[in-house]
């Protein structure tokens, strides 16, 4: 009996050994088929992504025309000019601004041409196709002597998109909501539903308006344009020490010659002022010096006439005298 006891513990033991190395071999197959597969999913991954590396490369100018051909842009651009011709300047600048489809938002022109220096200046507002904004910017560029120049680009896809998306679902549910008054079988269910129409309706004018706006300032690109007269354009280039020097002489004695010049010019300039003045103030005098002089006429007079009575007075008095003095 003991001798079976242990023949069955052994066999036992041998199951469980056999068992136990049938296990370590599977697995180890396992990892090995893991690892493999895992190789070959690295090495098709790592394909896959060279390929599409290369292909980004390969197609990214295309891929970033054709984003930046459906973005929305907003273009704005504001120029100072300085120039000599103020009047071609406008001219040449309201003809452009027609030949390429544009047109003027807004325009100022303050100042006369009649002032002893040029006091002239423009401010424009135009508006014009955003294909045509480089030409038109380096036409006007070309008209005077560029000082400043600024450039903005407004991004507002993202913006147009939602609000795009918004009216579309509002125009959904307006057309559910006139299916369900179509259906409405009370009063009070009517006006409910074209309370809610009347709502949407209201918002999608407004997304309407907004879309509208959006697209007029992306098709139509903002350029602001400054315009100067003066009668000497500033030297905008890079200067050395010695250039400078010589740049701020000049500049110095252009300012002393014009000062000297306006200072002659307003004088001769106000010579009828002066004139009238003169003549004004030469009458003033006159007048005063007759007025003084009658004066002291009336009171040399006076005192004239008062001697003469005092001198009666006292011829009298000694006449009286004499005949006291005889009586």
């Amino acid at each position: 009996m003991k001798k079976k006891v242990e023949a069955f513990l052994i066999a036992v033991m041998l199951v469980m050994m056999t068992a136990g190395c049938g296990n370590s071999s599977k697995m180890a197959v396992e990892d090995r088929a893991t690892v493999s597969s895992g190789a070959e999913l690295d090495g098709e991954y790592s394909w896959d992504t060279d390929e599409t590396a290369d292909t980004g490369v390969t197609s990214e100018n295309g891929l970033e025309a054709q984003v930046e051909n459906g973005r929305k842009l907003i273009r704005t651009v504001s120029l100072s000019l300085e120039t000599k011709e103020f009047d071609s300047v406008l001219t040449n600048l309201s003809t452009k601004t027609t030949e390429l489809g544009g047109y003027i938002e807004t325009s100022s022109v303050n100042g006369n041409s009649y002032s002893h220096h040029s006091t002239r200046y423009a401010s424009y507002v135009i508006r014009i196709p955003a294909d045509k904004l480089n030409e038109f910017v380096e036409v006007v560029s070309e008209l005077g002597n560029v000082t400043q120049k600024n450039e903005s680009v407004e991004d507002v896809t993202l913006r147009y998109i939602d609000v795009e998306s918004h009216k579309k679902a509002l125009e959904t549910e307006q057309e559910r909501l006139l299916e369900l008054l179509s259906k409405a079988e009370n009063m009070e269910e009517i006006l409910t539903i074209e309370s809610k129409l009347s709502d949407i309706r209201y918002e999608i004018e407004n997304y309407e308006s907004q879309l509208k706006t959006m697209d007029n300032q992306i098709d139509y690109s903002t350029v602001s344009v400054y315009i100067d007269e003066v009668e000497r354009v500033t030297d905008t280039g890079e200067k050395g020490f010695f250039e400078e020097i010589k740049e701020r002489f000049g500049d110095n004695l252009y300012k002393v010659g014009h000062g000297f010049r306006n200072l002659i010019i307003g004088i001769l300039g106000a010579l009828p002022i002066l004139i009238v003045c003169a003549a004004v103030i030469a009458v003033i005098v006159v007048i005063v010096k007759k007025s003084i002089k009658k004066i002291t006429f009336k009171k040399q007079k006076k005192a004239k006439e008062n001697n003469n009575d005092e001198s009666n007075e006292s011829d009298y008095a000694r006449l009286s005298q004499r005949k006291r003095e005889n009586l």
